[in-house]
């Protein structure tokens, strides 16, 4: 390990839930956290925005409070990185200022663009190079909707970032973006550059004066600025790294890459994401047009992405459901109670009795099918069933996504890693390991987003000579141990998915209607 100024690193992850900003030693080791809700409206159009300024507002606070609990933490500080939610688009004006509200990952406006694009020629180009399938989540569909819906804002803009894009901006009143989510929305994963195919493929040429430069924050650094460090409390000049988003940067911490070998990574979080490490060459792209290719900060590594929209949020959902119940007869501020008997519902519930495809959002699924109509549903209801039954099966189809998803992209993993706050339930890591049939090892970093972002700043200081090396000390002895399929569950499991997948093949039409009825009837 170099020397270098500071012992300590700060890791922010600006994610859809929560903003964080967790301190490590130069080792690994997790010091503090420091974090607060993250603030977004929806609205019955699709929407989902957050305000631009209020998200570096609560970034800062989290950097302050952090200094709070971290004695000297200013000068103590050799650089820190930041993460944040993917896709989405973040447009600022020649000011460096919000032109709009921020529109989310979550937002479903650019659904009809994504409906006439989907399975052109055109598409088919696009897909080609950027290993993307088309998606309403995708800064390049968000953009040709604005153009629509909201032309004065594209022509007012001068600048389209993502999430942490903008608080780099914040940070170091440098703007630019990652190659990451530059490629998979405009470029090409194998030279990690912008391809004016893909610009020319999507009608937005006139927009391409709006990507910004694209860096590499494993390599380069820009400087903490004087206003940045006022309202942080960091000293100026800290080295900052613009780390890549939040899911390639989880799968870094959480052990997609270790040993020089790729594995399976699966984030657990508000969306699942099912991914596995391979070179470049090695890229696996689907007739169905859909998934991610996202690089990853290792010299010629990728990762191959399945997304399903909505993970924890359908657990959320059957939550908030029982949640407001209760609270009508005076059972108010359970919460808490109920996050904790999760695992005992789901032990009580009957395995494989009630299937469930957890497309709750209201974006529809992206992964291993891109449809914007798709919506969750209960399959094999009775009067027997109970709350368990219901836990269990929306377990269990988080589960079976995930092999649907780790189906599409090639040869299985040999073993799978699980991040993400759901990964400590040892139901869950049983029936995802049953379902997809591979071994899984729990990642114990509670953070690994924000750690693959710090990671990527220990290289770029010379704290590490190389992303290899960081790894072995950072990531390696954070892996839980091999947890095998249990042969019964399996069995199960096997037998029942060919019907969740004909089932959800069979509800498509079933979507599409609810979705014309629901545009007929506002």
């Amino acid at each position: 390990m170099a020397e270098c100024g500071g012992d300590i690193l700060i890791g922010i992850d600006a994610g859809t839930s929560v903003i964080k900003s967790i301190a490590f030693d130069l080792a690994g080791r997790q010091i503090a956290i420091a974090s607060v809700a993250n603030r977004y409206v929806t609205r019955p159009d699709g929407a989902a925005v957050q305000s631009m300024d209020d998200t570096w507002t609560d970034c800062a606070r989290t950097l302050r409070e952090l200094g709070g609990k971290v004695d000297r933490l200013a000068e103590r500080t050799a650089a820190l990185a930041v993460t944040g939610q993917g896709d989405g688009t973040w447009l600022i004006d020649r000011d460096n200022r919000p032109v709009t509200e921020a529109w989310l990952w979550l937002d479903a406006r650019a659904a009809p663009v994504v409906e006439r694009f989907r399975g052109t020629e055109a598409d088919r180009e696009r897909f080609r190079i950027t290993g993307a399938g088309f998606n309403a989540c995708q800064m390049g569909a968000q953009l040709a909707c604005m153009k629509e819906i909201m032309p004065e804002a594209v022509s007012a803009a001068d600048a389209a970032l993502h999430c942490k894009d903008w608080l780099y901006l914040n940070l170091t009143g440098v703007r630019a973006t990652g190659p990451c989510e530059a490629v998979f929305t405009f470029g090409d994963f194998r030279t990690r550059a912008y391809d004016d195919r893909v610009v020319e493929a999507l009608d937005l040429f006139p927009e391409r004066r709006l990507l910004p430069e694209i860096l590499d924050g494993s390599q380069v650094t820009h400087g903490l600025g004087e206003a940045a460090a006022a309202v942080t409390g960091l000293r100026r000049g800290t080295p900052v790294t613009l780390g890549y988003l939040d899911v390639p940067c989880t799968a870094l911490g959480g052990g997609i890459y270790t040993s020089g070998s790729g594995a399976g990574c699966t984030i657990i979080g508000s969306t699942g994401m099912h991914m596995r490490a391979t070179p470049a060459s090695g890229a696996c792209l689907n007739e169905d047009m859909t998934g991610y290719v996202m690089c990853l900060p290792v010299q010629g590594m990728v990762a191959q992405c399945q997304s399903n929209m909505a993970a924890t949020l359908n657990v959320d959902w059957l939550l908030n459901l029982a949640e407001s119940l209760l609270g009508e007869f005076g059972h108010a501020g359970i919460r808490s109670e109920m996050i904790a008997r999760i695992d005992d519902w789901v032990k009580a519930g009957t395995p494989g009795r009630v299937l469930y495809h957890p497309y709750i959002s209201d974006a529809g699924e992206r992964g291993p099918f891109v449809d914007p109509a798709a919506r969750a549903a209960f399959v094999g209801l009775s009067t027997g069933h109970r709350f368990p039954d219901l836990m269990r099966a929306v377990v269990e189809g988080l589960g079976l996504a995930g092999r649907d998803c780790y189906g599409v992209m090639g040869d299985l993993p040999s073993e799978i890693r699980l991040a993400g706050g759901a990964a400590r339930s040892d139901m869950l890591r049983r029936i995802f390991s049953a379902s997809v049939g591979v071994p899984v090892r729990r990642s114990l970093r509670e953070e690994a987003g924000a750690a693959g972002a710090a990671m990527m700043a220990a290289v770029a200081i010379g704290a590490y000579p190389d992303i290899e090396a960081c790894i072995a000390k950072w990531v390696t002895p954070c892996l839980g141990g091999i947890e095998a399929p249990d042969p019964a569950l399996s069995g199960i499991y096997e037998d029942i998915y060919p019907a969740y997948r004909a089932a959800r093949e069979s509800l498509s039409p079933i979507w599409a209607a609810l979705s014309e009825t629901g545009r007929r009837h506002g």
